[in-house]
């Protein structure tokens, strides 16, 4: 497996066992562990836990502690009417209250709160997909830079060593001066795009750690991107689908909350203390009251039938987006799945080329040596192959960038 070890100045040279080799889990998981909105969405679940503790404690009894001391005086005559306030009023009371609920009423309520965790859950999943795809994505682009600087280097070691021997040549007046200077101009151009790929690669690299999460500018050694084509699911499978099912079962729950508002509801209280008007043996007013209340829904205006058109018009709203989404879905698939396919063939197009091209440059650099070659067809094949390398390694890139693509919809 190829190795690539990137520095501040992007040397490569062989380190291995001296710096930690990284691969793309790393990048993934570094990126997945760092990031505030998945740790933002695993808090929003524990509130909602929060939430169904709470429900369970309201429909508990409910002891309330109430103290009323009120005076209201008669000077001359003068006062509140005594029938009204009888003097004044001291009460010290506790309060006990039980409203009486249907398990299938709570169950509604808690399956609110489990879809809409199930939705947040979802939610998380699909952010970290998106996530690992934008860290492939990177890292890929990363490793073709390398790739290409590889290449770049390679190429100017062999126009370096050709150079001292067409420098020979030419002072042996076997290659006339502009021979040399035709192949000079080469050499330099191609120092020059090391140069532009080494700071493009050191650019990718520190986005890399960027959108990682990572600020340790220590030498690396990064694997190979190991990105294969994964299985696809049926598209009603995939985690972007589930955001329908359960938009599906929130309407649904959403409509048996609505049928238990009008039904009626029943609450026990009592109460003991003391509660006195001070009027008539004060000291006696220490006692107890219950009872029980009900509410009957009558009439409300036709507000249930109302509610409920809002929720059957949610849902003819959420069919038309899951008939969208699969539809562009599959759309999207079958257009990535081309794009796979005519890249890998271009890839095999790229390549018989470039052994013409190789053996075409090995031909001139014999004839070099011999005095036969002319420079301007060694400059030629040197282009050309330097275009299809490079051509090779943008399709290779792509290839990788596409299946991330693929990939990205079953991960």
């Amino acid at each position: 497996m190829k190795k690539i070890f990137l520095t501040g100045v992007i040397a490569i040279v062989s380190l291995a066992g001296i710096c930690q080799q990284k691969n793309i889990e790393y990048y993934i998981q570094q990126a997945l562990s760092a990031s505030p909105l998945l740790k933002d969405y695993q808090n929003q679940v524990k509130i909602n836990q929060a939430d169904s503790q709470r429900i369970r404690a309201t429909y508990k009894p409910q002891v309330t502690g109430n103290s009323t001391n009120a005076y209201a005086p008669v000077i001359k005559g003068f006062g509140y009417d005594e029938a009204i306030t009888n003097g004044g009023q001291l009460s010290a009371l506790a309060g006990v209250n039980q409203a009486l609920v249907s398990k299938k009423y709570l169950d509604a309520q808690f399956e609110t709160l489990r879809i809409q965790n199930r939705g947040i859950e979802n939610t998380a999943k699909i952010s970290g997909q998106e996530l690992t795809r934008t860290i492939i994505a990177q890292y890929i682009t990363t490793y073709g830079d390398l790739q290409q600087l590889n290449f770049a280097r390679e190429v100017n070691e062999l126009l370096k060593k050709e150079e001292n021997l067409l420098k020979a040549l030419t002072q042996s007046n076997v290659y006339r001066q502009t021979d040399y200077l035709t192949f000079l101009v080469t050499r330099q151009q191609q120092q020059l795009s090391v140069k532009q790929l080494a700071i493009q690669l050191q650019n990718d690299f520190a986005t890399l750690n960027y959108l990682a999460g990572i600020t340790d500018t220590a030498e690396t050694v990064l694997a190979e991107p190991a990105v294969t084509l994964a299985e696809l699911p049926p598209a009603h499978q995939s985690v972007f689908f589930q955001k329908f099912v359960l938009d599906s079962l929130q309407l649904s729950n959403s409509r048996s909350l609505i049928d238990f508002t009008y039904k009626p509801k029943v609450n026990l209280y009592a109460d003991a203390g003391y509660n006195s008007s001070l009027a008539y043996r004060a000291y006696k007013n220490f006692g107890t009251s219950f009872g029980v209340n009900v509410t009957v829904p009558i009439f409300d205006g036709r507000q249930k039938k109302i509610q409920y058109s809002k929720i059957a018009i949610a849902e003819r709203t959420r069919q038309g987006y899951q008939a969208f989404y699969t539809s562009q879905h599959n759309q999207q698939i079958a257009q990535l799945f081309q794009q796979l396919k005519a890249t890998g063939e271009l890839i095999e197009e790229i390549n018989h080329q470039i052994k013409y091209a190789d053996g075409l440059i090995n031909v001139n650099i014999k004839l070099l040596e011999t005095g036969d070659a002319k420079i301007a067809d060694l400059v030629i094949a040197v282009n050309n192959y330097m275009m299809a390398k490079n051509l090779l390694t943008q399709n290779n890139t792509s290839r990788l960038q596409i299946i991330n693509q693929i990939n990205y919809w079953n991960r």
